[in-house]
């Protein structure tokens, strides 16, 4: 039979997936039990007593301490952390835990146009499913306060948000992805958050800081329209490591567009590249192309952040249909799954 330090070290490679830490340092092995018999036998104290991860941990851990010579079974229990053993792992204070110890964000992708309407909620989770279906680790974080849209583009329920003794629980995708939106935390889709600039740039630090957002390989983050308080909080707050301008064919867009830019360079941020949405619809009956919205002005746009027109996103009906569904992630466009793979930076 192994010792208890050949377990201990065995659990020493088992993570937890949220804090990104190991089982042993994290303080949640006790009663170690050891078995004439081959049984072996642990508690488990979780940080969260409803941890949702608990399962996959648990069958890491066994199957961690079966690889071991001489064990024949192991035997998992669980309870919650008592508040010493809690306040050891995330600290003491009053007040929630500032999560960025714990959290490892490795690449935050921020989508703004500074002009409404042009589908940046759209592009985000076009781009957070394509990475999903990648199997990368991703997390949106919803920054339009007040006109937020992300959730429903996800088929996620308003209020379903649970807080935790260390923060907000962000809400998870069918297909993974974790989220963060205002409409998250309202009792009705429909209730308008009547908030001033200060409130405003405040939920969307809170959005960074308490929520537990583990390990993610990519964030992105959804710009409301402007480049006033929530874009500026975004800028000098997150660690964004670029910025995707997504535009329409109008000139008036354009124009907005370049005031973003403009901003961008201000604040010295860097552009990743340009989307333009509704570029183009074709027929269905004859297979010709029209420009809805007239002429494209992109390569105006990312001649001047001296980037690419990484994708032309044509007028889909049926990607409306779906995303109206709460089913973004079943879209799956060429030009997506092109831009995808352009931006994509190593991860390790």
């Amino acid at each position: 039979m192994p010792s208890e330090k050949e377990i201990l070290a065995a659990l020493q490679q088992v993570m937890d997936p949220e804090l990104g830490r190991n089982l042993v340092e994290l303080g949640m092995i006790h009663d170690l039990d050891i078995g004439k018999t081959g049984n072996v036998a642990f508690t488990m104290a979780l940080t969260v007593p409803g941890c949702p991860l608990r399962d996959q941990m648990a069958a890491s851990a066994r199957k961690a301490v079966m690889a071991l010579k001489g064990v024949k079974d192991v035997e998992i229990n669980f309870r919650g952390m008592t508040e010493e053993e809690r306040r050891a792992v995330i600290g003491s204070g009053s007040t929630l835990p500032k999560l960025t110890q714990f959290n490892h964000v490795k690449q935050v992708l921020a989508v703004m146009s500074g002009k409404g309407g042009v589908g940046k909620s759209s592009v985000t989770a076009l781009i957070g499913a394509a990475l999903a279906r990648r199997k990368f680790k991703v997390g949106i974080l919803d920054a339009d306060i007040t006109g937020p849209s992300i959730p429903k583009l996800f088929g996620l329920p308003p209020g379903g948000l649970r807080s935790s003794e260390q923060g907000i629980l962000p809400g998870v995708t069918k297909t993974g992805i974790k989220v963060i939106s205002i409409n998250l935390l309202l009792p009705d889709e429909d209730t308008p958050v009547i908030w001033r600039g200060p409130m405003v740039s405040g939920a969307i630090k809170q959005f960074w800081t308490d929520v537990l957002w583990g390990t993610l390989d990519y964030m992105l983050v959804d710009l409301p329209p402007g480049t006033s308080d929530a874009a500026l909080t975004v800028m000098t707050t997150l660690p964004i490591n670029g910025v995707l301008l997504v535009t329409t064919p109008q000139q008036l867009a354009a124009m907005v567009v370049r005031k973003a830019l403009f901003m961008l360079n201000q604040v010295k941020v860097p552009i990743t590249g340009v989307v333009e949405n509704m570029s183009y619809y074709t027929c269905p009956d004859t297979g010709s192309r029209h420009e809805i919205f007239g002429p494209s002005h992109a390569a105006e746009i990312a001649e001047a952040a001296g980037v690419a027109v990484q994708a032309q996103i044509p007028i889909m009906p049926t990607v409306a249909t779906l995303c109206d569904a709460g089913q973004v992630e079943d879209v799956r466009l060429p030009e997506i799954e092109s831009l995808v793979e352009q931006i994509l930076v190593p991860v390790n």
